[in-house]
């Protein structure tokens, strides 16, 4: 699931990941047949289920694993899941990880209307449950994440955004439902509103540091190591932290030739001299300043929580979170 920390973390939960797992099997399950087909072409890809993981690990921490913990995760799987199939299909992307996209194998007419199916198979199962309080939270994060896209995708077509912007960005886009998932874990668990702030807190201080981790991989990792072509942001236009950095602390005439070089396309050599640039002014080397901090208020976070097993696994996610390479 995740190299290198798997057993530690997974370690206080592994039984009732197999329980959610066989939980989100049946969550997806259609008698239409092609809904039914696609859904277990998603079950096949290995995910590092990260979310559901922390779902699990915060009902634990903060009291323990109940039956609203196992529809909670199940729930961010789905809604996480559905926006990967959608994201795909607004980027024309054919492959995520190297595994066929749902949209190259299905077309993007199945695929966006299978993300729409995973969304409601997941308000259905609060709704049925009466987890109104976990479906509000939910509901909340969708809308982030939503404007958190729009927002990264009116900025790049400017190449304008400053580090504020940024950080804005992330913290909805990514940083909400990592958020959402250590909310909803603790709300699962105990009615002390200060281990669910606690969780709350954790969530978008190690979504935000795993994000910034991702942009500089952009810019010092292999297509090996990280699954996809390094410089995609670049390529795409993003103006991401390491890159946002290092065009303040040079001359606005240096700032303007990198923008044009961004601008004027992705060919190889344009990618190589971005990734010159951020290596030289010293961008990757604060992004990683930044991403530490982070992590540093996420283990703070957890310091009003009870030593345990799962407290430990989750100190361990946020080391693996700043060291990993993927």
């Amino acid at each position: 699931m995740i190299k290198g920390y798997s057993k530690q973390i997974s370690k206080p939960i592994k039984s009732e990941l197999d329980i959610f797992n066989d939980l989100f099997k049946e969550s997806i399950r259609s008698k239409v047949s092609l809904v039914d087909l696609v859904a277990r072409y998603i079950i096949r890809q290995k995910g590092k289920k990260i979310r559901p993981l922390l779902v699990l690990l915060s009902a634990k921490v903060a009291g323990g694993v109940t039956d609203r913990s196992y529809r909670g995760a199940v729930l961010v799987e789905l809604l996480h899941t559905a926006t990967l199939v959608h994201d795909d299909v607004v980027d024309n992307a054919d492959k995520r990880r190297g595994v066929w996209s749902i949209n190259a194998l299905f077309k993007n007419k199945v695929a966006v209307l299978m993300g729409d199916y995973l969304l409601s198979r997941g308000l259905l199962i609060a709704m049925e449950s009466k987890d109104y309080d976990i479906l509000e939270v939910i509901t909340n994060t969708v809308k982030r994440m939503s404007e958190g896209e729009l927002l990264q995708i009116q900025k790049t077509r400017k190449l304008n955004i400053d580090e504020e912007t940024y950080f804005k960005v992330i913290s909805d886009k990514t940083a909400s439902l990592l958020e959402t998932c250590c909310e909803i874990g603790a709300m699962s668990a105990t009615n002390n509103s200060d281990y669910h702030n606690a969780m709350k807190h954790f969530g978008q201080s190690i979504g935000v540091a795993f994000q910034i981790k991702d942009d500089i991989l952009d810019y010092e990792g292999t297509i090996k190591m990280i699954g996809k072509p390094v410089g995609g942001d670049i390529k795409e236009k993003k103006l991401t932290l390491p890159l946002i950095y290092s065009l303040n602390n040079v001359s606005t005439k240096e700032a303007s030739r990198i923008r044009k070089i961004i601008k004027n396309g992705s060919n190889k050599q344009n990618v190589k001299d971005v990734i010159q640039f951020v290596r030289e002014n010293g961008g990757i080397n604060y992004a990683l300043e930044r991403a530490k901090s982070y992590s540093d208020k996420a283990k703070e976070a957890l310091s009003i929580l009870p030593d345990s097993q799962s407290k430990i696994a989750l100190e361990a996610l946020v080391e693996f979170v700043i060291d990993r390479k993927n």
